[in-house]
């Protein structure tokens, strides 16, 4: 099995370094290199072309956002995981927007923080329920009036069913617990969390929780 092929983004060298001493333990995983701003991500992200990059936020020269935009247009396939202390970058969720896959809080433990390479690197996305859940709380003044807010015409797509589980994936539920709170099986979850992202044409589930904030979804 091919090993996950991982970089390091971020402008503290000595998180990089226990970073790397964590990450490098894994089985499975593999450092190929490390960054210490923006700009030197995006050229070592084009020479390497890493599985995926461990962003920081806030950085000279390019910030981890932009830094994020530019490596998802020139390799689309690319896997960012955005690396914040939510609390000081409260404009780090842009870095959602920019294309990234995933984002979680610097201080998770080492386990998140693998599972959470892991899960971007299969292709899907995530958003650590703490972190979308900080969120709702960030932005809730800055968001739309659920009242007033005019609703993309995709989510007339959406059934009855699938409407409550986009709202639950708002809020920053898992699939498990999606399953728990509407009474189905995690495997009937998955199933309309794939109809959901088909339907609101939305890249993965980072997106459909960005579509539920836009659309005043997500605030309850």
């Amino acid at each position: 099995m091919t090993d996950i092929t991982v970089m390091l983004v971020d402008d503290q060298d000595l998180l990089r370094a226990g970073m790397a001493m964590v990450l490098g333990a894994q089985p499975g995983l593999r450092i190929v290199g490390e960054a210490a701003d923006g700009l030197s991500a995006v050229e070592r992200d084009a020479e390497l072309r890493p599985d995926v990059v461990l962003m920081d936020v806030r950085m000279p020269a390019l910030d981890g956002i932009e830094s994020t935009r530019r490596i998802v247009a020139a390799r689309p396939e690319a896997r960012v995981l955005v690396l914040t202390t939510f609390d000081l970058d409260e404009y780090a969720f842009g870095g959602l927007n920019a294309g990234a896959s995933g984002f979680l809080l610097k201080d998770a433990p080492p386990a998140e923080l693998v599972a959470a390479i892991r899960t971007v690197a299969a292709g899907d996305a995530i958003v650590s329920p703490r972190v979308t859940r900080a969120m709702i709380d960030l932005y809730r003044g800055r968001l739309p009036d659920p009242a007033g807010v005019r609703r993309a015409s995709s989510i007339d797509l959406l059934s009855e069913r699938e409407r409550e589980v986009l709202v639950a994936i708002g809020r920053g539920l898992s699939n498990s617990e999606i399953a728990r709170e509407l009474f189905l099986s995690e495997s009937t979850v998955k199933t309309h969390v794939g109809r959901v992202l088909a339907k609101l044409d939305v890249r993965d589930r980072v997106h459909a929780v960005i579509f539920a904030y836009e659309n005043g979804l997500a605030g309850g």
